[in-house]
């Protein structure tokens, strides 16, 4: 009885160094999640239970319980190293099967999935070719394709006039290259065709002269009221025709203001009103490019007693661009960084959990698989729910705390020596029991 007693012991304290040197042996490990043995005792029963005066038979080991607990981050310079801040597991298809991970060390393949060192593929919801994320879940891939240029539909220019500002001394004419004399600012923005090329595109403020209005013989600039400016535009240092208007020959658009310099409207030279205050502008291009027809915005233009300042300059087209980096945000989204400035959505990494995640199966290599205890796998984007949030350029560690493993191993190998020495003191006793007869 001593003996199967102390042997289970030393059985017990094996499994718990194996444990244990199994955790200290992953303290390196990326993803990895420490482990510890638990153990039950042994009571030897009869048909009416051990009764009050029963004797223990030994230990067993009741299971191996796996801590879950959140590791360290390291960060890194790639991208695709993805770390899961809270709870969640990684969603991977090792050739169509489901598994789930913590290590979220991630590459592309030749084909352009995302992939780990095992070349099992990251599962998420995909994207459209605009960029718009689905619910439905697949391999996550790469589109390493360029992106398509985009023609300029609209020009959103916010700045300020000068209210104190004098009349041009020279009439506009335009051209070329405009006598500076002819107006007060000029600003400029990049527009885009259809094709991708970059046009400029020049806008020409014009202080209106009052005393025009009245009739002087000597006014030069263009006449209109005190709150009143004109703007020109050329596209590549030519102007642009005029398209609002039938008495809009001289390529030109009122802006007016308020007494206080805010912004009232645009019209063409005919006094009409500007549909939503958007000025249009077409011209037709020789280089095989649809004509370009966009709208100016203004209303975002003020005239207060202040020098001309820019204050934001926008437009919605671009060129072509190729694909020059990934970038992951704390909720999962992919996106893919162009050369031109634009980003568009490739997917959405998707995160799983479960009811008991103590319950899943190990199947090595960091990896988990779903049991009937662990339940079903719960499947979101990160931060909804239970679920953790995405942590880009970085990689979580191993959860194991090496010193207090250490110490749990010196604890372990005193078990295995006691139940050791059991053995012996119980030898001699047989030993001297057998001398007596």
């Amino acid at each position: 009885m001593v003996f199967g007693t102390a042997i289970s012991g030393i059985q017990a304290a094996s499994k718990d160094m194996e444990v244990i040197g199994n955790n200290i042996a992953n303290a390196s490990t990326t993803g990895f999640k420490s482990s510890r043995a638990e153990f039950a005792d042994v009571y030897s029963t009869g048909s009416y239970g051990g009764g009050r005066y029963a004797t223990g038979s030994g230990v067993r080991l009741s299971r191996v319980q796996q801590s879950f607990g959140q590791g360290n981050f390291s960060f890194t310079n790639n991208s695709l190293d993805l770390g899961i801040s809270g709870s969640g597991f990684f969603v991977l298809s090792d050739n169509g099967s489901p598994i789930y991970t913590r290590a979220g060390s991630f590459g592309v393949n030749n084909d352009g999935f995302i992939v780990n060192s095992f070349n099992q593929r990251l599962q998420g919801f995909t994207a459209d070719d605009t960029g718009n994320i689905s619910t439905i879940s697949s391999d996550l891939s790469i589109n390493s394709a360029n992106i398509n240029p985009k023609t300029t539909t609209r020009v959103t220019t916010g700045l300020n006039l000068f209210a104190n500002s004098q009349e041009p001394a020279v009439a506009w004419t335009g051209g070329v290259s405009p006598v500076t004399d002819t107006y007060n600012n000029v600003t400029s923005s990049t527009v885009y065709d259809s094709l991708g090329n970059s046009h400029v595109l020049s806008m020409y403020f014009i202080r209106a002269d009052a005393a025009a209005a009245s009739g002087d013989p000597n006014a030069s600039s263009p006449a209109g009221t005190k709150n009143q400016w004109y703007v020109a535009f050329q596209i590549d240092n030519q102007n642009v025709p005029a398209n609002a208007g039938t008495l809009n020959s001289d390529n030109l658009f009122r802006v007016n203001f308020n007494a206080d310099g805010t912004f009232v409207g645009t019209e063409d030279t005919s006094s009409t009103a500007l549909p939503s205050n958007l000025i249009p502008l077409s011209m037709t291009l020789t280089n095989g490019a649809n004509p370009l027809n966009f709208t100016i915005d203004l209303s975002n233009t003020t005239q207060f007693g202040s020098p001309f300042a820019v204050q934001s300059n926008v437009q919605d087209g671009y060129t072509t661009g190729r694909l020059d980096g990934l970038d992951i945000d704390e909720t999962g989204l992919l996106f893919g960084r162009y050369t031109n400035g634009q980003s568009k959505a490739m997917g959405q990494v998707q995160l799983a959990n479960f009811a008991d995640p103590d319950g899943l199966q190990n199947l090595g290599d960091t990896n988990w698989a779903a049991s009937s205890a662990s339940g079903q796998a719960l499947i979101g984007a990160p931060g909804t729910a239970s679920l953790g949030l995405i942590q880009s350029g970085a990689l979580e560690d191993s959860n194991v705390d090496l010193t207090s493993e250490l110490v749990k191993l010196i604890g372990a190998q005193r078990n295995f020596q006691a139940n050791a020495q059991t053995i012996r003191t119980a030898d001699a006793v047989t030993q001297t029991i057998i001398n007596i007869r």
